[in-house]
């Protein structure tokens, strides 16, 4: 669609509100709008993708970590105003500073008319009071049993999540509790039959509240030995945790984060020695192909153990398809690693600006543009 034209249904749109005093809440869209066709919603997209150049494009697609175990208030300043990254995630922070820092990055990037940030922590019930420290306290993932109890949760969660303006989540977890080094009392059992509903029911409360959620950690760290936080740790065989993240994507999650988890000793999806989260193999052919997930792909933490011994980790994980990367250890090369491909390479482009268009959809279904 031409500027021309997007400029007339722009035109058209603010005339009707105000000649018929149209309500602008009924132009809002939700979490679910993110999956359905809407010409509005396209040309909204379109809208604000054509108002960016390439670097502010990429810059969408990096988010770093800051605070506790994370970049300084002055570091996380400069890489918004140098349009290096589009979002934060909050670790081991106290609530006062996620406040600070929020109304800092907030007004620098007004100030420098930039698109909104996202603003995201792993807010899953066993994980959210070490994220951000002075909030209420929840009870861990494992002993929410029920569907009821998640839907509670989620609802609560969402509601000190938005206080601070933290609209997107890091949870729920889907693997199975088989593994105990590092999942463990944050998932929700080792029965299918049980931890598919209450996932469903946790992602349901976050959507609906506005907060989009994110199923973790794709294809599934649940039977696996290690912790990949240290090491690369591995899928022998099968992929038996599959099905539950097909579940996830039937009931319209927003988001899909891709651990680094390499798979061995599997015909069709073997990753030949490289963590999911690079593997296009995963990324792209199973999940975003063959799951046909129109959603959200992001990375695990880039600055994992898992991923020590693997040179260009966060680019890869771009090649691979993944459409947000997240905490790479060097974001500036990794912003200019991916505008000098885009410069050469037009499939890869082509790539890239379907990855940029996604987050700005979901951008404008949080109420954020």
């Amino acid at each position: 669609m031409s500027n021309n034209i997007i400029f007339r249904v722009y035109f058209f749109l603010f005339s009707f509100i105000t000649i018929t005093g149209f309500s602008q809440e009924k132009l809002k869209f939700s979490l679910y709008d993110y999956f359905k066709s809407d010409k509005l919603l396209d040309s909204i997209v379109e809208h604000n993708f054509n108002s960016l150049n390439d670097t502010q494009r990429v810059a969408q697609m990096i988010i770093q970590a800051c605070g506790g175990l994370g970049k300084s208030q002055n570091e996380m300043c400069t890489l918004i105003r140098s349009n290096i990254i589009g979002g934060a995630i909050f670790l081991k922070s106290e609530k006062k500073q996620v406040i600070d820092y929020i109304q800092s990055f907030d007004s620098i990037r007004k100030v420098c008319s930039l698109l909104p940030l996202l603003y995201t922590t792993d807010g899953e019930p066993s994980l959210i009071n070490n994220k951000i420290k002075g909030i209420e306290s929840f009870p861990k993932t494992n002993t929410l049993v029920t569907p009821a109890q998640n839907t509670e949760a989620g609802i609560k969660i969402a509601k000190v999540l938005k206080n601070f303006g933290i609209l997107y989540n890091y949870a729920p977890v889907c693997d199975m509790a088989i593994n105990k080094e590092i999942i463990n009392n944050r998932s929700y059992g080792n029965d299918k039959s049980t931890l598919i509903p209450n996932g469903k029911a946790f992602i349901r409360a976050q959507q609906n509240s506005g907060i989009a959620a994110t199923a973790k950690h794709f294809p599934g760290h649940g039977n696996v030995k290690g912790d990949s936080h240290a090491n690369l740790v591995c899928i022998n065989g099968a992929m038996t945790e599959l099905d539950i993240f097909k579940e996830m994507i039937a009931d319209s999650v927003l988001s899909v984060m891709v651990g680094h988890i390499a798979v061995k000793n599997n015909e069709k999806y073997n990753t030949d020695g490289l963590p999911s989260s690079c593997s296009r193999k995963i990324v792209t052919d199973l999940l975003r192909n063959e799951l046909n997930f129109k959603g959200i792909i992001i990375t695990d933490g880039m600055n994992m153990g898992a991923l020590n011994k693997l040179k260009n980790a966060a680019m890869k994980a771009v090649e691979a398809g993944c459409d947000i990367i997240l905490i790479p250890n060097d974001e500036r090369k990794l912003s200019a690693d991916i505008l000098l491909k885009i410069s050469k390479d037009k499939g890869f482009k082509e790539q890239i600006y379907y990855s940029v268009k996604r987050i700005i959809r979901m951008k404008v279904c949080l109420g954020l543009i």
